[in-house]
């Protein structure tokens, strides 16, 4: 079981204050279901951005929510902290969902989240034709996502982070795990896709975020699980996004990267903007080496049909070779293989 943090008094009573009013509640409520703008909450709260955003700011200054920039707009999230989502998670648990206000701003809510599909779905219809060209060259992705659920187990952990998280997938596969969960991307698109396949599959512990993976924006040495898959061909550096990845791994935290062995199919890099045409184990295993990572395990999955003209997906587990020490107050003691 995980360990319960602890709250000091005084703490305690400025974040009861700050909760107490209910627009914040309201508002806790709504972010309890994913990120959302200032415009959004406007709409929703039928109440005036200086209003909302008066809220926002006792909210801010209460370490419940948290404020991170988009391009040119500014997203609202639930506090990282495992305090502040405990409390905000027991307080919107008591909360009667048919009492007429909340009732109206979740419908409000799901129109917001539903003109998100309707973008998403708009994006992926102009991209539908290049991803599925790649995709007829390997593996279903099924097969894979069976391997990653299988190789990671099924004890619960803290905290993941999917580097490049593209549509989210992997922030979904994980979510019974994890308690929560950040993913980043360099895309807006992607992550407008992300965000609305992640509220279709009722992930409330996740969100996605705009950042770069030679500088992701989460904190080091905090994760339990790092993912990054079908990233690093895309990269021009590989080393150092590897070594990035591994500064924000716990004592022990567990780094999986699923990519393309060495190919020659050159139409990727002039068509679909492949900088690298895969990797072999020693360079993997040379880049995980020099960011203090072990090599624990290696998968292979043939490509469809003929292998001369299919892709090989490779998918590789390393393990931050820092010792875990077992500690009562230490959450994250529960995150062991499988």
């Amino acid at each position: 079981m995980l360990t319960r943090p602890a709250i000091h008094l005084d703490t305690m009573v400025d974040t009861l204050k700050a909760a107490a009013e209910s627009s914040r509640l309201r508002i806790l409520a709504l972010l309890s279901k994913g990120d959302l703008t200032v415009s959004d909450l406007t709409e929703i709260l039928n109440q005036s951005q200086p209003r909302v955003s008066r809220h926002l700011k006792l909210l801010l200054d209460a370490e419940l929510i948290a404020r991170y920039q988009e391009g040119s707009w500014a997203y609202f999230r639930l506090a990282d902290s495992d305090a502040a989502r405990e409390f905000i998670q027991g307080v919107v648990a008591r909360i009667d969902l048919s009492d007429p206000v909340v009732d109206r701003d979740l419908e409000r809510l799901a129109a917001v989240k539903h003109r998100r599909e309707e973008r998403a779905a708009e994006y992926f219809s102009r991209n539908a034709a290049s991803w599925d060209q790649i995709r007829s060259l390997h593996v279903p992705d099924k097969a894979v996502e069976a391997a990653l659920k299988k190789l990671i187990g099924n004890r619960p952990f803290q905290s993941m982070v999917d580097l490049g998280t593209g549509t989210g997938r992997l922030l979904e596969l994980f979510a019974p795990l994890y308690q929560r969960g950040v993913g980043i991307d360099l895309s807006r698109e992607m992550l407008a896709v992300a965000r609305a396949n992640l509220d279709r599959a009722g992930v409330t512990n996740a969100q996605v975020r705009l950042g770069d993976l030679y500088a992701p924006p989460v904190e080091r040495d905090r994760h339990d699980l790092v993912t990054m898959h079908q990233v690093l061909h895309y990269l021009e550096d590989p080393a150092s996004a590897i070594r990035e990845a591994a500064r924000l791994l716990r004592p022990s935290g567990r780094l999986v990267i699923v990519d393309f062995a060495q190919h020659g199919l050159e139409f990727l890099r002039e068509e679909h903007a492949h900088v690298r045409l895969g990797f072999s184990d020693g360079q993997i295993a040379e880049w995980l080496d020099d960011a203090d990572l072990d090599l624990e395990d290696t998968m292979d999955f043939a490509p469809r049909g003929d292998a001369d003209s299919g892709l090989t997906v490779k998918l590789w587990l390393a393990r931050d070779r820092r010792l875990l020490i077992a500690d009562p107050s230490n959450t994250s003691a529960m995150q062991e293989t499988a």
